[in-house]
């Protein structure tokens, strides 16, 4: 039975990211048709937003060297989204290709990870997304932006929230529809989560990504939902992480996060039976058990 609290939104879209950020991470390469199939599963567990993969170039990304094959392969459901992650206009013209309707593009909150992570200052990285988003709307693309280290930077020690309010407008202002803070080594904690929400114009066009690193994923999303978020990313299984941060763990698990929110009385559309499956058919292909909770507690039962 529900318990709702007050100050809740009635209704939350979970933008699935484990096919791109959980698969991204793995150490061995998953073959392209059980990606294919994953994606199918998690639209059949009526997931509609799902990010499918990164036209990211293969050296960068090993196990994503699939995307062209990958994308071809998904049959999309009506009413799904699939958007990709797309690094640059090379990216973007992949994506094109393809006939994808949604892109993202990737940013850092911090000088030291833009430099080990795209290879750009925290002020020239801008170069690489404004033809970026600009060619995408151009071609009536949606455009997402991520910020990573947002809450903190392992080389650089706590984000300033100002710092991450000034990359995250600028990238509004470019024309992304949506904004996703990333909390990529998970050291966010619930008043923090709050204050960088707060500092935003717009925290309707505001998403959280929040890795579980000392176990304050659920907690942060519940003040984000508080401050006035409505869409959380998360990964099937809790799996993933970041190739360029050896301190990020795991995703939050959609598992987990959807039986907080049915808790809550929020309406997801999500058939947690299906993810639960979904989670333990995955771990057995990867060869170890899914790090969500809620998988570990369901699947015994």
């Amino acid at each position: 039975m529900p318990y709702p609290m007050e100050g809740l939104p009635h209704q939350v879209t979970i933008y699935e990211v484990g096919p791109r950020d959980g698969l991204q991470n793995e150490s061995a390469v998953v073959p392209v048709e059980v990606k294919a199939e994953f994606i199918h599963r998690l639209a059949d567990a009526g997931h509609k937003v799902i990010e499918a993969t990164s036209f990211v170039h293969p050296d960068w990304v090993p196990q994503l060297a699939d995307a062209g094959e990958l994308f071809a392969r998904v049959h999309r459901k009506p009413g799904v989204r699939y958007p990709v992650l797309v690094p640059n206009l090379r990216g973007l013209d992949r994506a094109l290709e393809l006939q994808a309707d949604e892109i993202a593009v990737f940013a850092s909150a911090t000088e030291t990870f833009a430099a080990k992570n795209l290879n750009r200052s925290l002020e020239s990285q801008f170069d690489m997304f404004e033809p970026v988003v600009a060619r995408a709307l151009d071609n009536g693309l949606k455009v997402r932006a991520y910020v990573s280290m947002c809450f903190g930077d392992p080389w650089e020690g706590p984000t300033p929230v100002k710092q991450v309010v000034a990359v995250g407008e600028r990238l509004l202002g470019l024309g992304c529809h949506e904004l996703s803070l990333g909390d990529t080594i998970g050291v966010g904690t619930p008043g923090h989560v709050t204050a960088l929400i707060n500092a935003f114009r717009t925290p309707e066009r505001l998403a959280v990504h929040f890795h579980d690193t000392y176990g304050q994923a659920l907690s942060n999303t519940l003040a984000a939902l508080e401050a006035g978020v409505t869409t959380v990313d998360a990964s099937t299984g809790g799996i993933g992480g970041c190739p360029y941060a050896g301190s990020a763990t795991g995703n939050l698990a959609t598992e987990d996060l959807v039986w907080m929110l049915q808790g809550l009385g929020i309406e997801t559309g999500l058939d947690l039976g299906k993810l639960v499956s979904t989670s333990v058919w995955l771990a057995e292909l990867l060869g170890r058990p899914s790090p969500s909770r809620v998988v570990q507690a369901l699947s015994k039962g």
